[in-house]
């Protein structure tokens, strides 16, 4: 089964619209299609960002979030990074190469360009949610 990171903007992406993330959260993950592997800090990460008021405006999104942190937390493999990594110029981004590295992930699935400039991370290949979708995805 594949072991897969997943950036916060696309657990923020997949409660907003049905697009790439929607898939990959709501068809795959919640249908055990693989393993999403987080660490306490990652988790913290995904709890502020979906608190945030600015996403009152969507309909039902706190219910959403609400309901997928908890799925999260009942399915994810758990690990504890031990190595630290300053490869992104965002400090908060290298938490997640640490945890790839960590579970050996074989996908980051983020929709950051800007900061994952690199296709791969030791043997986790850095992929774009709609290129994950088309080219990785477990059927």
């Amino acid at each position: 089964m594949q072991k897969i990171v997943i950036d916060t903007n696309v657990i923020v992406s997949s409660i907003i619209q049905k697009n790439y993330p929607y898939r990959i959260v709501y068809e795959l993950f919640v249908n055990d299609k693989f393993l999403i592997c987080i660490s306490k800090e990652l988790m913290a990460e995904y709890y502020q960002v979906l608190s945030r008021p600015k996403f009152s405006r969507f309909p039902d999104f706190f219910k959403r979030a609400e309901s997928l942190l908890a799925e999260i937390e009942t399915k994810a493999n758990i690990i504890t990074p031990i190595t630290k990594i300053d490869l992104i110029s965002d400090k908060d981004d290298n938490m997640i190469l640490e945890l790839a590295d960590k579970c050996l992930a074989d996908f980051i699935i983020t929709g950051n360009k800007n900061d994952f400039t690199f296709p791969t991370f030791n043997k986790t290949k850095i992929v774009s949610p709609k290129e994950y979708w088309e080219n990785y995805a477990p059927k």
